[in-house]
């Protein structure tokens, strides 16, 4: 029995002895440098290639409206540092820009009612329309997107939308309004009259500058068990859900570490997820310029055409 106890101690000490050997960890981008290095060489006055920062200390000759910022999340950049490259935010609201002046995109809110239409090859008549409610709007630069939800048959369909995909064909806003909730993802747990909407819904009219209305209406949700513990979430526009829930939850929910009381006084946690928003202002009046050129054009565009349908019908008549 000495012999294979032996064996068993030579092979336990070589495997231990393999995790103080030093190990090659192979990188997948060998060949490229991290983005917070590249900002620093950028601005770095030891570079000689430095990159001015244009500071505008004078005031902008077009005032942005206050509340552009809300209206066109798509263009704020990413707010975590290390991950940003200037180069390629300004490449990206180029092509955003050069996107939305094909298609129309309107302004649009979580809890507003929408109606896309998407190019199928496999459809009937190679469309495919689809109407239900925004639950999130979420995304940086070209990769925004939003989810419709909509009850189909009794059953809970989602569909997530790249906003600058280019088989969009349509994007209308049906019923522009607020909820009180960022997101909506909680109407999978509640009863499917909340997410019920006819696909041949007309759409309803706003006053053109007007507040966008606010539907202050509480869910009520189904018994558990639900997708995620909503209780833990805060939530404004669901009813009480003290009937769902246990004196064990109840007691979970205010254990400090769900709670995180800490993180309203981190002044450099709002630092690192936050922009500037000398930045943000920067952004979008650069936005807003671009945006009023657009409008110019298809305007120009629009009545140009109106001019050729009328020569045609002056024609047509003679």
């Amino acid at each position: 029995m000495a012999a294979p106890c032996r064996k068993i101690i030579n092979q336990f000490v070589k495997r231990s002895l393999k995790c103080f050997e030093p190990r090659v960890i192979p990188c997948r981008w060998s060949n490229t440098v991290r983005n917070h290095t590249v900002e620093k060489h950028r601005h770095s006055p030891l570079s000689s290639t430095r990159e001015l920062v244009n500071q505008q200390d004078s005031p902008s000759d077009v005032m942005v409206p206050r509340e552009f910022r809300f209206v066109h999340p798509d263009f704020l950049p990413y707010p975590v540092w290390n991950r940003r490259d200037r180069v390629r935010e300004k490449l990206e609201r180029e092509d955003m820009l050069k996107r939305r002046a094909v298609i129309d995109i309107p302004e649009f809110y979580v809890g507003s009612i929408m109606a896309v239409t998407l190019a199928d090859k496999n459809a009937p008549g190679k469309q495919n329309r689809f109407v239900g409610i925004c639950i999130d709007r979420a995304g940086h630069g070209l990769y925004h997107y939003f989810v419709l939800r909509n009850a189909i048959d009794g059953q809970g369909v989602e569909i997530k939308y790249d906003m600058y995909n280019p088989l969009l064909l349509k994007i209308e806003v049906l019923k522009l309004e607020k909820r009180l909730d960022p997101q909506l993802y909680y109407l999978r747990d509640a009863p499917l009259e909340y997410s019920t909407f006819r696909l041949d819904m007309e759409p309803v009219s706003v006053l053109k500058g007007a507040q966008v209305p606010l539907n202050a209406i509480k869910v009520k949700m189904n018994p558990r068990p639900w997708c995620r513990r909503w209780e833990r979430h805060n939530l404004k526009g669901v009813l009480p859900l003290d009937d769902y829930i246990t004196e064990k939850m109840k007691k979970q929910k205010q254990h400090p570490q769900i709670e995180k009381p800490w993180e309203k006084h981190d002044l450099m946690l709002k630092a690192r997820t936050s922009i500037d928003d000398r930045e943000v202002d920067q952004i979008m009046t650069e936005v807003y310029k671009r945006k009023e050129k657009i409008q110019k054009e298809k305007f120009q565009k629009r009545g140009q055409e109106g001019k050729r349908e009328v020569k045609k019908a002056q024609e047509v008549k003679k």
